[in-house]
C-alpha cells in the first residue's frame, strides 16, 4: 500500500461525511469560538502577550475541515484591524465548500483557499507562517510525526502552533469497539451500512463494556452520522500520551509551552494528598502533565501550544504592565456572580474542580476591561477607598490569575 492509499480514503470519508457538521446559515446567529487559536490565546502562550495587530499576520489552517478555526481566526483578525492572511488547507473539497460559504456569509476576504495535503507542506509555495493551527488532523495521517515536522517547515522560526491530538487514557472503550466494526462492518461495506452496524452494536453493547462505561464520549450522539463515523469508522486513528506529544513536537524542533486547560494537567487539582501533591507539582511542565493525565483518565483530547523559538513566550503577571482580558466573559456579570466564600466551581468531564477566590476577587474582575493593566487596576481600586497595601493587591491577584487562567478564563497582553 502506498502512503497516497490512506489518505484517499481519509479524503472519501470527508467527501461524504464532512466534519463537524456546519450550517453556513448559522453564521449570521453566532461565532463559533474554541481552543485552540482563539486570538488571545495565540497572544498569551505563543507571543508573550505582545502581538501588533497593525502588522501582516500569517495564518495557516492545516486540515480546515469544516472551518471553525479558520472563520474564527479570520474573524478575530478583522475585528483588531489587522492585515493578516488565513490559509486554508485540506483535503476535502466538500468541507471546503462548507468553509468557503461560511466565509461568504460572514463577508470575510482575508482567507485563501487550498485543497491539498499537510504533507507537502515542504514543497508547496505559500512561504512561512506566524501561526499554524492543525486540530484533529495528525491522528488521522498514516505518519503524524512527519506531519508534525511538515507543519515546523513553514513556520517562522519564532512563530507557534496550536494543535489538537487524541489523548489515549481519555477514549478508553474506542479502540476494541472500532476493532469489533472491522469484523462487523468491514471498508467494503456501503458507509449507511457500516454506520447502521456501528449504531446496532452500541445499542446492544453489555453494561460492562468500556466504550459503555465512558460517559464522555460523545460525538456518536453530538455530531450525527459524521461524529459517529470520525469515532468508530475512521480509517486511521490513534492516541497520544503527554510524553509521547512531547517527542513527536521535539522531534519537529518544537517545544511545548501550554497543555489547555491548564489546570487539568496540574497534578494538585485531583490529588488531595498535599504531600503527593506538593512532590508532583514541582516537576517540570511534560513530567508534571504527564502525572495529571495519568491520575486524571479521563483526557480525550489534548489542546497544547509549542514553539519554534528559543525563548520563553507565554506571557506572566509579573509584569505589572500585563493587562488581563477575559476570554469571552463579561466582567461585570462575572464579577456580580461570585458569591462571598462561594468557590470557583468547574465541571472537567466528571471531576468536580473547586477552586477558592481571594476575597478582593471580584472587585478586581469588575475592573478587568481588556484595557487596564494590572498597575492600572490597582490605581483604579484605591481611588474607590479601603485597598489593602500593593503587595497584599497584587498577592491576591496573582492567585487569581492562576485559578482564572487554570480553566481559560483569563489571559494577558500587553500593548504594543
Amino acid at each position: 500500500m502506498t502512503v497516497s492509499q490512506p489518505l484517499d480514503e481519509v479524503r472519501a470519508q470527508y467527501e461524504a461525511l464532512p466534519y463537524p457538521p456546519r450550517d453556513p446559515r448559522e453564521e449570521a446567529l453566532r461565532l463559533i469560538i474554541g481552543t485552540p487559536s482563539h486570538i488571545l490565546e495565540v497572544n498569551h502562550y505563543l507571543f508573550s502577550g505582545r502581538l501588533n495587530f497593525a502588522r501582516p499576520f500569517r495564518v495557516l489552517v492545516a486540515g480546515g475541515g469544516t472551518g471553525d478555526a479558520c472563520i474564527m481566526l479570520a474573524q478575530q483578525l478583522v475585528d483588531r484591524r489587522c492585515p493578516g492572511e488565513v490559509v486554508y488547507l485540506d483535503l476535502s473539497t466538500a468541507s471546503r465548500a462548507i468553509c468557503e460559504a461560511r466565509a461568504k456569509a460572514r463577508g470575510l476576504r482575508n482567507i485563501n483557499f487550498i485543497t491539498g495535503s499537510l504533507l507537502d507542506l515542504p514543497t508547496m509555495p505559500i512561504g512561512q507562517f506566524d501561526y499554524i493551527d492543525c486540530t484533529g488532523v495528525l491522528h488521522h495521517l498514516p505518519d503524524p510525526s512527519a506531519g508534525m515536522k511538515a507543519l515546523a517547515s513553514v513556520l517562522q522560526p519564532d512563530g507557534g502552533v496550536g494543535v489538537m491530538l487524541y489523548g489515549q487514557y481519555g477514549r478508553t472503550g474506542v479502540y476494541p469497539l472500532q476493532e469489533m466494526l472491522r469484523t462487523l462492518a468491514p471498508k467494503s461495506m456501503p458507509i449507511a451500512d457500516r454506520i447502521a452496524m456501528a449504531k446496532r452494536l452500541i445499542r446492544f453493547l453489555p453494561t460492562t463494556n468500556l466504550f459503555r462505561r465512558n460517559p464522555y464520549l460523545n460525538d456518536h450522539v453530538t455530531a450525527g452520522d459524521a461524529g459517529l463515523y470520525d469515532l468508530l469508522l475512521h480509517s486511521i486513528d490513534r492516541a497520544y500520551t503527554v510524553p509521547e506529544i512531547a517527542t513527536m513536537a521535539s522531534d519537529a524542533g518544537l517545544r511545548v509551552v501550554a497543555f489547555l486547560e491548564p489546570v487539568r494537567y496540574e497534578p494538585a487539582t485531583y490529588m488531595s494528598d498535599p504531600v503527593i501533591a506538593r512532590q508532583a507539582s514541582s516537576l517540570p511542565l511534560i513530567e508534571r502533565a504527564a502525572f495529571a493525565e495519568r491520575l486524571s483518565g479521563n483526557l480525550r483530547t489534548h489542546v497544547f501550544y509549542a514553539t519554534r523559538a528559543g525563548f520563553d513566550t507565554v506571557a506572566r503577571p509579573e509584569d505589572t504592565q500585563s493587562i488581563p482580558v477575559l476570554r469571552e466573559m463579561d466582567a461585570h456579570k462575572l464579577a456580580a456572580g461570585l458569591q462571598p466564600g462561594a468557590p470557583l466551581v468547574a465541571n472537567l468531564d466528571g471531576f468536580p474542580w473547586r477552586a477558592h477566590l481571594p476575597a478582593l476577587a471580584p472587585r478586581i474582575i469588575a475592573q478587568i476591561d481588556g484595557r487596564k493593566s494590572v498597575a492600572e487596576i490597582y490605581t483604579a481600586l484605591g481611588a474607590q477607598g479601603g485597598l489593602p497595601r500593593w503587595e497584599d493587591f497584587y498577592a491576591q491577584f496573582e492567585d487569581l490569575y492562576l485559578k482564572l487562567n487554570g480553566v481559560n478564563h483569563l489571559l494577558l497582553r500587553f500593548r504594543t
